[in-house]
């Protein structure tokens, strides 16, 4: 009997084939709710994982269930916890995002900087000289505060030095010198806010760094600087965004992401003329997608064809799985 693996969500096509040409079975499941998943996980030893939520419950009540591939880099949507309990390994494709969501992010500085966004709503409502009051930066020689020099930040460091002639300061609690790039300056929390013109996050949601940028933050930016957010939502209290933003205690925000996904149409934020606003979708190209759906699916063959995954982000409790065999 060949294994099964439910696809909550769709994904690229080359994922999916992937595994149907190395005999798995698909269940396309009927939605990405809790409640679709536990009535679709029953009789599935994979889960291929996008953006729906993979909660305890859904975890017991996959009886055959034996990873849950995360497509994507980020994992907060998974109980990693109950997932190790029950011996479930629950795996991520870290290397798929990075280049994609780098670009992305070069590009939030960009529009920021040359208020392309709003220059271009003017334009379309036929206020061609609404540029003279509104006029750009240059980026040559500004800097770019980096919070969090994993994969998706070292790239976008490296794009902002050798591309755009930026200076570079980042903090990172678990980079060293003698492995960081040396044009790039480790600092402070706090001096990155600071110093920067640009700040821009990179670090993945914890149950630590929930909500955990907000005033005393913004208030340590300049007046001229810019906050963009192209990780999680949840990292950021808007409500306190938004009272920097309109205060002037920042110049502006570029964010791809938010606390409540889709955002409330009634959300502050988006009535800010000094924020732009994108559907979180700094990995959404197709080359990006493509990689994703593959890796994710090569780490299901990894683990059902008797191996151990390229990159857990959990450690499974074996013993607790072997009990239910």
């Amino acid at each position: 009997m060949a294994y099964k693996v439910l696809v909550p969500q769709a994904v690229a096509a080359e994922g999916t084939e992937f595994l149907k040409k190395r005999g798995y079975e698909i269940k396309e499941g009927r939605g990405a709710s809790e409640a679709d998943l536990i009535a679709d996980v029953a009789d599935c030893d994979a889960i291929l994982l996008r953006t729906a939520p993979c909660t305890a419950a859904v975890i017991e009540a996959g009886k055959k269930l034996r990873i849950v591939a995360r497509h994507g880099a980020g994992y907060n949507n998974v109980d990693l916890a109950a997932a190790a309990k029950k011996g479930v390994w629950v795996t991520n494709a870290p290397d798929a995002t990075t280049n994609t969501v780098a670009e992305f992010t070069i590009g939030a500085v960009l529009a920021t900087a040359k208020r392309t966004f709003l220059l271009n709503q003017a334009m379309k409502k036929g206020d061609f000289f609404f540029k003279n009051d509104h006029k750009g930066l240059d980026l040559e020689g500004k800097t770019l505060g980096i919070i969090g020099l994993g994969r998706i930040g070292r790239k976008v460091a490296h794009k902002a030095y050798f591309g755009l002639d930026m200076k570079i300061v980042a903090y990172d609690p678990f980079a060293a010198r003698e492995n960081t790039p040396e044009y790039v300056k480790l600092a402070s929390y706090e001096e990155v806010f600071r110093s920067a013109d640009f700040v821009s996050l990179h670090m993945p949601l914890t149950a630590e760094n929930k909500n955990s940028i907000g005033i005393n933050e913004f208030s340590l930016m300049k007046p001229t600087a810019y906050f963009i957010n192209c990780a999680r939502g949840e990292l950021v209290r808007e409500e306190d965004l938004a009272q920097a933003l309109r205060e002037g205690v920042i110049a502006g925000a570029f964010l791809d992401v938010f606390q409540q996904e889709p955002p409330a149409q009634d959300n502050p934020l988006l009535a800010l003329e000094n924020v732009v606003a994108t559907p979180h979708m700094a990995s959404n190209t197709e080359e990006c997608m493509m990689l994703m759906a593959t890796q994710a699916a090569a780490e299901i063959d990894r683990v059902l064809s008797g191996g151990k995954p390229e990159w857990p982000v959990n450690k499974p409790d074996f013993l607790a799985f072997s009990s239910e065999l």
